[in-house]
């Protein structure tokens, strides 16, 4: 007999199904034998009746976790004993047999809970009977729910989604890179991406005027309740097109995905702050508009902050660096000052971030399109002209065949999902996070290599650290 979906069980009352899944609690009342088994679609009681002699003897036996396939009728359940707390609370399978597919040691955690009184240790150990508690399935539903209205509404708005590399080429983008040795070049390394900043900048060069894909990025910086090593944006770059064009654009997704999933947005359109305005109003440039009292996780209060310094003066060194990225193009009215060198702390950027309830979820901005200007860029922050063409030769001298003026965003997916979900960080909307010292949820990454992966990269290391 085909196995039923357990949600499809109420338009079955009478018939004879097949059902599979995972045993969520037994019951025994003696004569009476209740088991709740859950799948991927719902939950739904079953009872174990003497007059089934095989079946209620086996019934007695199960536990739960355990994996079983159950044959039976589905029934009505009597008024009094209706449950209108769950979805299949008016019935209830009359069990004809039971096949154990496969027993089940005891976990080591309830997975029923929600989970947030475990220790994070335990739950990333056993990271896969965690995602069986009901709070953690509909995290993950929730995300691939989310990247299926994205992609809806970019590929409705004419974007198209295209993949770039992962192993590329070191490029400061605001924190240390993750470094990959390369077995055929010897003392080479390929970096992993922290943004895909640079292929998109060359996908607009290439004539595709609508550029977005959902990017894995790795950032080898400080953990934290809204950060992994590794993470996922929703990268997106537009050909001529102004600041605003972006704005709009990536208003219009937030919306969508927010109202589709049943939040309310505080206010619309979404308020702009100059850089300058948010932190004399709110203290910095990430905040949350909402009154104290008015905080409902249900709501979200979506702002705009713009025209960010272009640069600013690196703490340690003391000299000039770049506030966002080094590709962000400043104001038009700027550009002169910049050239010559001039009033450099008052020089602000086509830049833009995009603020909800307290977080920062994007970040954005006009691109430089100009050779000249971006060669300037790199002198002020300090790089030699030769410095300049080794690390960034490839993308300057791409600009010089004909460069269309740019601009882009990489809302942050996973923070996204953290607030839709009302989770307090977000590896609760991850399926495999990292914790927070960094290591990998199950397989207890890092490790060390063996001495013959060493030895083939030609790696020696210093033990003395």
């Amino acid at each position: 007999m085909q196995r039923t979906p357990i949600k499809d069980l109420k338009e079955q009352v009478g018939s004879e199904v097949t059902i599979a899944g995972f045993v969520d609690v037994r019951r025994d009342h003696g004569k009476l034998i209740f088991i709740d088994l859950r799948d991927e679609s719902g939950k739904v009681q079953m009872i174990a009746l003497p007059s089934h002699k095989e079946a209620h003897e086996l019934a007695g036996t199960i536990r739960p976790e355990w994996v079983i396939s159950v044959t039976g009728k589905v029934n009505k359940r009597p008024e009094k004993l209706v449950n209108k707390n769950e979805p299949n609370g008016d019935i209830e399978l009359e069990i004809l047999s039971i096949a154990v597919i496969n027993k089940a040691e005891t976990p080591p955690f309830d997975v029923r809970s929600d989970g947030l009184e475990i220790g994070e240790e335990s739950r990333l150990k056993y990271r896969y009977l965690d995602l069986r508690r009901p709070r953690m399935q509909k995290n993950i539903r929730l995300r691939h729910k989310v990247t299926t209205l994205i992609r809806e509404y970019m590929n409705r708005n004419n974007f198209v989604e295209i993949e770039t590399p992962m192993l590329t080429k070191t490029s400061p983008e605001g924190a240390r890179d993750f470094l990959v040795p390369s077995r055929m070049q010897p003392g080479k390394f390929y970096a992993l991406p922290q943004a895909p900043q640079q292929y998109k900048q060359l996908l607009m060069l290439s004539g595709f005027e609508r550029y977005y894909q959902l990017a894995r990025a790795m950032r080898d910086e400080d953990l934290r309740g809204d950060r992994q090593f590794e993470h996922t944006q929703i990268d997106l770059e537009m050909a001529f097109v102004k600041e605003r064009d972006v704005l709009d654009l990536v208003e219009g997704l937030m919306i969508y995905v927010a109202e589709s999933v049943g939040k309310r947005i505080w206010k619309k359109p979404f308020p702009v702050f100059t850089h300058e305005e948010a932190v004399k109003e709110f203290g910095a440039d990430k905040f949350d508009m909402r009154p104290e009292g008015e905080r409902d996780p249900n709501v979200m209060a979506f702002a705009w902050v713009v025209d960010f310094p272009l640069l600013e003066k690196d703490a340690d060194t003391g000299k000039w660096t770049f506030a966002h990225n080094p590709f962000s193009a400043p104001k038009s009215e700027h550009v002169e000052k910049l050239m010559h060198g001039e009033d450099l702390g008052n020089l602000h950027a086509q830049q833009y971030d995009l603020v909800c309830n307290g977080y920062e979820l994007a970040s954005g901005g006009v691109r430089i399109s100009d050779p000249m200007v971006q060669r300037k860029v790199f002198e002020i922050m300090g790089l030699t002209p030769e410095q300049t063409e080794e690390r960034f030769g490839h993308i300057i001298k791409a600009y010089e065949y004909g460069a269309p003026p740019h601009a882009g965003m990489a809302p942050g997916l996973d923070r996204l999902v953290m607030l839709l979900a009302n989770e307090p960080n977000i590896r609760e909307v991850i399926a495999f996070p990292m914790n927070a010292s960094g290591q990998t949820s199950v397989m207890s990454a890092p490790s060390e290599a063996r001495s013959e992966q060493l030895k083939e990269l030609g790696i020696r290391l210093d033990n003395s650290r």
